[in-house]
């Protein structure tokens, strides 16, 4: 009768030691293969142990603390910086510029020596792990100058993915943010995140990278952080960030963070923290409102002005539409517009016609100011001058 093997309880003391923040998982494994981890006073010689917890673990003699709360920090690299804890020929590594009152951190995914912008850093391996994994689907937003011509139509394409060298790339969706020149700025987001796979992409279709920056990595972007700072995001964010990838989270308390001396790190979805606010902060209690009644709901009336009231000194008063009605109140003053002397003209040029053909001319008052007669000549002004010869105005 074959015998049925039961399930694995517990994780490889390689991971427990990268969670508990002692050193990376291929760290962790040199260690041991360097006798340098004992299992109550037992050196291990295989990182394939499994354990439940690190009770009874010691590394160096010491006892491993238990593991920290997952914490998050973001770094805007800049660039001329190597991702590597340490580098052989000597050369310049993010850890020589990070502060030194900061845990020990490892970085989620890498970028190249020349590319700048968001680098994740956490005190978790498993968490890195979590995030790198192509299969956990978290996107990676880029802004790249390049020189060259590309069209819109051929970075479309991208998203049915291409294959390069024998690589096989995903969907990636790329877009023309502007031209300057002979330069062409283009804002791409992968979800992979392959070696140089954002270099080589472009370089696939005949363009030459001058400058490479990620500006967000999963829901954590850039912003305004300073080149060269460092910012930790809250740890509720990363909790309730961690829930939503692949695996889930697991259960760890909540510390507040970030700790003095560093910024909160901006996110994308700054609904979130809305969500957190209003959850947190008790709903305010306001009375109802009296039914109104219907007699409420009436237009208020302008009180009437009597004609004796003058408007205050600096404001003129306000035309009227209705010009009729001005008249109306105005019995003594003669209609002054356009229409009613319109009228009155065909009134008396339909009166001169009836007889004689001529328009009775004579019934017209004349209107000094040299006006011509209908024949062409002056009209003249019958009126007296007055003594000193200046004609009256």
């Amino acid at each position: 009768m074959a015998q049925i093997s039961e399930p694995r309880t517990g994780d490889r003391i390689a991971k427990l030691l990268a969670r508990a923040g002692v050193a990376s998982r291929r760290e962790v494994e040199r260690m041991i293969a360097e006798g340098r981890v004992a299992l109550n006073g037992t050196v291990l010689d295989t990182p394939a142990t499994v354990l439940r917890s690190l009770q009874g673990v010691t590394v160096d003699g010491q006892p491993v603390a238990l593991p920290e709360p997952t914490r998050l920090f973001l770094y805007h690299k800049p660039t001329g910086l190597l991702v590597t804890e340490r580098d052989p020929k000597g050369r310049t590594t993010i850890y020589d510029r990070l502060p030194r009152d900061l845990p020990r951190l490892v970085p989620v995914g890498r970028l190249d020596l020349n590319t700048e912008g968001l680098l994740l850093l956490t005190t978790d391996g498993g968490f890195k792990r979590q995030l790198e994994l192509p299969s956990t689907g978290v996107e990676r937003s880029y802004r790249a100058r390049a020189y060259g011509n590309v069209t819109q139509q051929q970075l479309e394409e991208l998203a049915e993915g291409v294959e390069i060298e024998g690589i096989r790339y995903g969907s990636i969706d790329a877009n023309i943010e502007r031209r300057t020149g002979a330069n062409v700025w283009i804002e791409i987001t992968i979800t992979e995140g392959k070696n140089r796979e954002v270099r080589r992409v472009l370089e696939h279709l005949g363009l030459q990278v001058s400058r490479l920056i990620r500006t967000r990595y999963g829901p954590f972007v850039l912003g305004d952080l300073p080149v060269g700072e460092v910012g930790e995001v809250k740890q509720h964010e990363v909790v309730a960030f961690r829930r939503t990838l692949k695996g889930g989270a697991p259960d760890e308390p909540v510390v507040e963070a970030p700790r003095d001396g560093f910024r909160s790190a901006p996110t994308v979805d700054r609904t979130v923290r809305a969500r957190t606010r209003a959850e947190q902060a008790p709903r305010p209690v306001t009375p109802a409102r009296p039914a109104r009644s219907p007699e409420a709901f009436k237009p208020r009336r302008e009180p009437e002005r009597s004609g004796s009231q003058t408007p205050r000194a600096g404001f003129r008063s306000a035309a009227t539409t209705d010009r009729a009605a001005r008249t109306r109140t105005r019995p003594d003053a003669a209609p002054d517009t356009r229409e009613t002397r319109g009228r009155s003209d065909m009134g008396r040029k339909d009166a001169g016609r009836s007889d004689t053909g001529r328009g009775d001319v004579s019934a017209r008052p004349e209107r000094q100011g040299g006006r011509s007669n209908r024949d062409g000549a002056a009209r003249r002004d019958e009126r007296a001058a007055p003594p000193g010869g200046r004609a009256p105005r």
